[in-house]
């Protein structure tokens, strides 16, 4: 029989013996996302997943576990997560021509040290009502005066809102960026507060017209009965940067440094990227796919085409500091 388990981060766990036909993952992706993948990798290799999901604390816990962590691979969200991992010395780096071929080189780290799976973008979510179809097309748009008091967004600190900020960062230089901020800031409806289903919610109550947000919410709106009204208040509008394209971000996966089982994470890393288990992990989290020749499902493509920024995610992980900075200093949250 098949198993995708869900082991607990006891001392009793880290005493476990490491068994040759399996692999572990610490995630901050919950278990039913990642059931279908690691029952088709376990269907495909014979190796057994098990799958300890983490609120938080994922690399303070490794710091913590040293060597005698039983993780080989960890699969989170957002290049900020995925940096600050490889800053604390919790990854190793990965060679694996498989993982480069389907991996674009501007959604890997150029060290070997994380691999994106799949993307999405940060979007706007636009009022049906209130806001016409092209209205707004650009992120610089956000400053506009003429969106004052229509703005609704979550915390300016959040790892999503940063890596957009590092990529206005990329774009336009700090200058800029903290007028853009100052800008987006006088713009709101409300403090930024809750998360990006809360400000499409706020937009359904009238609260505001315009919100940030990344594309999968919509699909995880549609399939709430009671969140369905608020994504059908609003479309999907792609903004680019004046001088580039859509801000997407990754899900992505590393292997732990002290991996107790390398061979076995080597060929899940390999297995999470190719072209059939990135479309099965698309599909549960309304994603988009990364591999050559692979393709959104029906409902992602319905919401439109973008270009993707081409910056690579790995520059933005190195100005998420700097991100930080500049929201502090511009008091966005307050």
């Amino acid at each position: 029989m098949l198993r995708s388990s869900i082991f607990s981060l006891t001392l009793s766990a880290l005493a476990m013996p490491v068994i040759a036909d399996e692999v572990n993952i610490y995630s901050y992706r919950q278990p039913e996302l990642l059931a279908p993948l690691t029952d088709a990798f376990t269907a495909e290799t014979g190796i057994d997943v098990n799958v300890a999901y983490l609120a938080k604390g994922m690399i303070e816990r490794l710091q913590a576990e040293g060597d005698r962590s039983p993780a080989d691979v960890i699969l989170t969200v957002d290049i900020s997560r995925l940096t600050d991992a490889v800053n604390a010395g919790v990854t190793q780096p990965v060679t694996s021509d498989v993982l480069t071929a389907n991996v674009p080189a501007e959604l890997r780290d150029p060290e070997g040290q994380w691999f994106g799976v799949t993307t999405r973008a940060r979007i706007v979510y636009a009022s049906k009502e209130n806001v016409a179809d092209g209205e707004i097309t650009t992120y610089e748009d956000l400053a506009d005066p003429k969106w004052e008091g229509r703005i609704c967004t979550r915390s300016g600190t959040h790892a999503y809102t940063l890596a957009l900020v590092a990529g206005m960062l990329h774009h336009h230089g700090e200058e800029e960026t903290r007028t853009w901020l100052e800008g987006v800031k006088s713009n709101l409806s409300r403090k930024p507060q809750g998360n990006d289903r809360a400000q499409v919610k706020a937009i359904w109550a009238g609260e505001c017209d315009i919100s940030l947000g990344n594309t999968y919410y919509m699909g995880k709106m549609l399939e709430d009965p009671e969140q369905q009204d608020w994504a059908n208040a609003v479309r999907i509008t792609f903004p680019e940067f004046e001088d580039g394209g859509t801000h997407v971000n990754v899900s992505g996966i590393a292997m732990v440094k002290g991996s107790p089982n390398k061979e076995n994470a080597l060929k899940l890393m390999e297995f999470l990227a190719s072209p059939a288990a990135q479309e099965i992990y698309a599909e549960a989290n309304y994603e988009y796919p990364i591999a050559p020749g692979t393709e959104p499902t029906e409902l992602v493509a319905s919401w439109g085409t973008f270009t993707a920024d081409d910056v690579s995610l790995a520059t933005l992980g190195g100005l998420r500091a700097d991100a930080l900075r500049l929201m502090q200093e511009v008091d966005f949250d307050g």
